[in-house]
């Protein structure tokens, strides 16, 4: 009977403890995702933020969980969106495709953590004291996307150099600022050739702009614009349907049939945000986490977009460019 007792008396201990050691088992933290793009446009992107959710040691639905907010391309629906999530009292807020989700969820709250991706000046739009300290409630990657417009420009320049007529794809409504179009007519007029602004501010203006320019361009820049990443595939489409030669911001878009792109890896950069949410949730502060920005970046040219074209390859685009089919 003792021994019976002991047994008995040991398998309730074991309960009690397994009880108490579930309870002990921190609740998972909730992270608030806010996106200005849709969720169908955004999948690659979530995939390279999970992964860096991963390697800081989170994964969704085990020791976290994900609010996920889309602003379908329309900024006026984010103030809303990211207030939602203040609401729900999320532990951190990552925000990707660009400036303007940033400052919704800055603007919503200064204290929870916020850690964005964009691809314009954090100081300058107010998200941060600086780069190397943001001081605040916020910090995340800066890609540095409008910087390179001058750039992209003249590596489309190399490609065609007897092109004299270039036009410039931008979203009115969205974050490139007047000082980036003189910038971009700037380097065109040091080149001697003409760039025109092409203004797109949805699918259907994207469809009417690259129709009307066909009898009066020759080639298209399409500057760095959450807008634009989304609707990648209407406009490579588009391009490849009218035969124009078009510049990109992203590899994934030369991936999917753009002439081709020039810029910092995207998914490495967003799967820096998800490190940096990662890090936070462990007790790291934002205002600690200088803002990371982009030392690499890629021109990628899609040789079987080049063929069809009819477009030879100079030499010096082909040493320092990722050739793909």
């Amino acid at each position: 009977m003792l021994r019976r007792r002991e047994f008995l008396a040991g398998i309730g201990g074991t309960a009690a403890w397994t009880f108490r050691a579930r309870a002990q088992q921190p609740t998972p933290k909730v992270i608030g995702y806010l996106s200005s793009r849709s969720s169908e446009a955004d999948a690659s992107t979530l995939s390279a933020f999970r992964r860096g959710l991963k390697d800081a040691g989170f994964t969704e639905g085990q020791n976290v969980f994900i609010e996920y907010r889309y602003g379908e391309n329309d900024v006026a629906r984010l103030p809303e969106l990211a207030a939602d999530l203040v609401n729900r009292r999320v532990a951190v807020i990552a925000t990707v495709g660009g400036l303007a989700p940033a400052g919704a969820a800055k603007a919503a709250s200064g204290t929870i953590p916020i850690v964005f991706e964009v691809g314009g000046d954090p100081v300058q739009a107010g998200l941060v004291a600086s780069l190397n300290r943001p001081g605040g409630n916020a910090t995340g990657v800066a890609m540095l996307f409008a910087e390179l417009e001058p750039k992209r420009l003249a590596l489309l320049r190399e490609l065609l150099p007897r092109t004299m007529r270039f036009a410039a794809m931008i979203n009115p409504n969205g974050a490139i600022l007047a000082s980036r179009v003189g910038e971009l007519q700037a380097a065109a007029a040091a080149m001697g050739v003409r760039i025109d602004m092409l203004c797109a501010a949805d699918s259907t203006e994207i469809d009417s702009a690259i129709a009307g320019l066909v009898p009066n361009g020759d080639a298209i820049l399409v500057t760095a614009d959450p807008l634009f990443a989304d609707r990648s595939v209407q406009i490579v489409t588009l391009a490849a349907r009218y035969g124009m030669p078009a510049m990109y911001f992203m590899r994934e878009q030369a991936v999917v049939g753009g002439l081709m792109s020039y810029g910092p890896s995207y998914s490495d950069q967003v799967r820096q945000v998800g490190i940096y949410v990662g890090r936070i949730l462990k007790g790291e502060s934002p205002a600690d986490l200088p803002v990371m920005q982009p030392t690499k970046f890629e021109l990628v040219i899609n040789r079987k977009t080049a063929k069809a074209l009819g477009l030879e390859i100079p030499v010096v685009l082909r040493v320092f460019a990722d050739l793909i089919d």
